[in-house]
């Protein structure tokens, strides 16, 4: 292998001939050496775009040569339609705020824009990584406006992904309203319910869980790009300062603005603490989902056996036949996860010192795999479970007329005390509560027959009430 020397203010160092990353991304790659993979390449292509649009800027400004502009813009094409990313070679979780990061952007973008002028990777005094690529910027405004394009375009996948769940719910709500299950609180009979008002829930929770995901969007098109270091915008020339945020508007295809307070918005990383909020708060949905499918389904002889999940897999290497619920015990482990790395993102937000937060890196590594994980937790959710789901539909009935649960639709009828006698008789004798009403002439067969009409007990319903002092005789 050839090289060529590269020089920073540590000292001088070979670097691959046919490297386009330089000697800063060479030192990061040795130093952090930390999860064993590369940066998102949603993120990677978000660092390109702003490279670009800060090219733009700059040369519109008349800071360089429109040469350099156009072969700036070439190189960040390349990258944003998919090329070179096997020279971002530095691990997502690194110390130094993002630097490295942006300069792996800086290096890889100014040797390329150096070929395409002619000449060699490393003849900085074509194209200079800092002088040139880097104009109007530091890492502290860079890195957080990508990790915010980044996360909004992963959030919308997610979002999409969600869409198709609610749907796919919506669907199963329409399928199984007329079937007839026992309800259950703290794991114990309740009051009937219907399947589908169950997925009904289902349905309405996820698309709550889309409006917060939407509403945590909008803090993330607030962008601190042209502040530099610290917000207050040194060394970015006026024009440039003027430009920036709408070139990269037009260029991302993202409603972006720059904030109002581009000091407050360099200090502070309390919005994507707040998307990770979001996105915990929808594991949570997706995991209580999970776990009551994961009931529904029990069995199938000897648990609840009111629902079949899909059969995807042996479910034992030493039990024949035996099959488990692989799909919602992965969207459970899915939301673990997300849970988890929300705290994480959560301390490195609360970790922020003065003027800056060096933790980006890990709080950014958390929430794209957060989203990530999310998108295609809900995918393998929809497809290989959630449409494949059937009713039992006469274990659902079975099991509610041999309840006691049901009691409580009678209970207005006979007042509470005499209904509690009756409860605890159909337990203690195996009677069912309907054979113990008729044979003690406590209501009439047609009466009771309207009172545990399932659509009565279901919904709410005008039913015609007698007087309860005539039926008040304890059992």
């Amino acid at each position: 292998m050839e090289f060529r020397m590269e020089s920073d203010s540590i000292g001088s160092k070979l670097v691959p001939s046919e490297a386009y990353y330089g000697v800063h991304t060479l030192r990061a790659a040795e130093n952090f050496t930390i999860s064993g993979l590369k940066m998102n390449r949603d993120f990677v292509c978000s660092l390109a775009e702003i490279k670009k649009a800060a090219a733009i800027a700059n040369g519109e400004a008349k800071l360089f040569d429109k040469e350099i502009e156009k072969a700036i813009v070439l190189a960040c094409d390349e990258i944003i339609n998919g090329e070179l990313f096997e020279s971002f070679i530095i691990d997502p979780i690194q110390g130094g705020a993002g630097t490295s990061a942006n300069m792996n952007a800086n290096e890889v973008i100014a040797n390329r824009a150096i070929e395409i002028l002619g000449g060699n990777k490393g003849e900085y005094s074509i194209v200079h990584p800092n002088d040139h690529v880097n104009m109007g910027q530091s890492t502290n405004d860079v890195i957080p406006t990508a990790g915010k394009i980044t996360t909004l375009r992963l959030l919308d996948k997610a979002i999409n992904e969600l869409r198709r769940l609610s749907e796919a719910l919506e669907l199963k709500e329409k399928e199984f309203e007329d079937v007839i299950k026992m309800g259950r609180t703290q794991m114990q009979d309740a009051v009937p319910i219907t399947l589908g008002q169950e997925f009904k829930a289902y349905t309405s929770a996820i698309n709550r869980d889309i409006k917060r995901l939407e509403r945590s969007k909008e803090e993330l098109k607030c962008i601190n790009l042209g502040g530099t270091a610290i917000g207050t915008g040194l060394n970015a020339n006026y024009e440039y300062f003027n430009k920036i945020v709408p070139t990269l508007r037009l260029i991302t295809g993202l409603d972006l603005t720059r904030a109002e307070d581009l000091i407050d918005c360099t200090q502070n990383v309390d919005c994507f603490v707040a998307v990770s909020s979001a996105i915990k708060t929808c594991a949570v949905t997706l995991s209580k989902i999970s776990n009551d499918l994961r009931l529904m389904s029990s069995g199938p002889r000897t648990g609840f056996g009111e629902i079949n999940l899909p059969a995807k897999q042996n479910g034992s290497s030493i039990m024949p036949g035996k099959i488990n619920p692989v799909i919602p015990e992965v969207m459970t482990q899915v939301a673990y996860n997300i849970i988890g790395n929300d705290i994480t993102i959560t301390m490195a937000a609360e970790a922020g010192q003065l003027e800056l937060n060096a933790f980006e890196p890990i709080i950014f590594y958390n929430l794209f795999g957060s989203v990530e994980m999310l998108t295609n937790g809900v995918n393998t959710f929809i497809k290989n479970c959630i449409v494949g789901i059937t009713a039992n539909k006469e274990v659902c009935s079975n099991l509610v007329d041999s309840s006691v649960g049901i009691i409580t639709a009678i209970c207005p009828y006979i007042g509470y005390e005499k209904a509690a006698t009756i409860a605890k008789r159909a337990l203690k004798t195996g009677e069912t509560v309907k054979d113990i009403i008729i044979n003690e002439g406590i209501l009439e067969k047609s009466e009771l027959e309207e009172i545990l009409n399932p659509k009565n007990m279901t919904q709410v319903k005008k039913l015609s009430k007698p007087k309860l002092s005539s039926r008040l005789a304890v059992v």
